[in-house]
């Protein structure tokens, strides 16, 4: 049978909820173990069965136990002996209630197939188990080592450092600052410099010309 994809559609859900087939739906039914059988049986959870005592542990029945009396797989619902109510007309009829919302107290394990899933998860638990123990014990031991790694590269960085003499480093040479005042006063004469002022010489060459011009 092939692996049929995640669907997060909610109309989808529900489709594949309602046409799901009898194999599926026996999975559907299932409800955890308490911790007293999960310990002994090595299970987490299994599918409700006819005969099982169960403990409902939320809605208005919290708290009642009883021997379940009826699958129904049609509905995914479960009906436990003495736990009923009563109608207008008088007649009593037992409650309904969803397998996810009881805890398993007591397997009935007259059927030789249901024994065989419990022995089947039994075997892989196991190991999964053994592993986690190994590993809570492998952790101490490792953190050991690496501390002696840390102070043995502790103790070879302290041999191999040595106080390193630094070179004196040159004094720079400080330039002192003038102030804003000075240095505009330094810049003031350089502007007002001007190149010195010629001698006319137009007068006399006027002069010169007059006077020969009277004697012819």
């Amino acid at each position: 049978m092939q692996a049929t994809k995640p669907v997060k559609d909610p109309r989808k859900q529900r489709k594949r909820l309602y046409n799901a087939p009898a194999h599926l739906r026996h999975k559907l039914m299932a409800a955890p173990l308490t911790p007293e059988l999960i310990s002994s049986k090595g299970v987490k959870a299994l599918p409700v069965r006819k005969g099982d005592t169960v403990r409902v542990m939320r809605g208005d029945h919290t708290g009642f136990e009883g021997k379940v009396n009826r699958v129904d797989l049609k509905r995914y619902r479960i009906f436990l002996e003495g736990l009923t109510r009563e109608k207008v007309d008088g007649t009593n009829i037992f409650v309904s209630v969803h397998p996810s919302k009881v805890m398993i107290k007591n397997l009935k394990l007259d059927d030789k197939w249901r024994k065989g899933i419990v022995e089947r998860k039994k075997e892989l638990e196991l190991p999964k188990k053994e592993k986690k123990v190994a590993k809570a014990a492998e952790k101490p031991a490792k953190k050991a080592v690496k501390v002696k790694k840390e102070k043995a590269v502790e103790e070879k960085a302290v041999v191999q450092e040595k106080p390193v003499k630094k070179a004196p480093k040159a004094a720079k040479k400080r330039v002192q600052k003038k102030p804003v005042a000075e240095k505009e006063k330094e810049e003031k004469p350089a502007k007002k410099e001007k190149k010195p002022k010629t001698a006319k010489k137009t007068q006399a060459k006027r002069k010169a010309a007059s006077k020969t011009k009277g004697g012819t």
